[in-house]
């Protein structure tokens, strides 16, 4: 199962880039339609309840947001803290921060 680290962000119940938010690792299907995050089965749907969700749980039913990291920190628009790294993918987080690839996209 390829996996990435990603950021994700639950947009359920919130205004607009303001639920909590993660950077960490994320399984994906081979078809990478479905996503594992923290125990929670995602799958990537098309007119969801929100309009910037691209995901959603399978057993909630919460929409979710994910997406590569950016270098510039700049995944949360309006959000009023930062995602939260992940102890098991902080070391490559910083890595990525610093200008290396994330791992898994060495090439691109």
């Amino acid at each position: 199962m390829p996996r990435r680290i990603m950021f994700v962000q639950l947009k359920t119940d919130y205004d607009t880039d303001r639920g909590p938010s993660w950077i960490g690792w994320v399984g994906f299907s081979r078809t990478w339609k479905t996503a594992y995050f923290q125990g929670r089965t995602l799958r990537r749907g098309t007119g969801l309840g929100l309009p910037d969700a691209n995901f959603y749980d399978v057993e909630t039913g919460e929409d979710f947001w994910i997406s590569g990291p950016k270098r510039d920190r700049s995944d949360t628009r309006y959000g009023p803290e930062g995602p939260t790294v992940e102890k098991d993918a902080a070391d490559a987080y910083r890595a990525f921060l610093q200008g290396a690839p994330l791992p898994g996209r060495e090439d691109g």
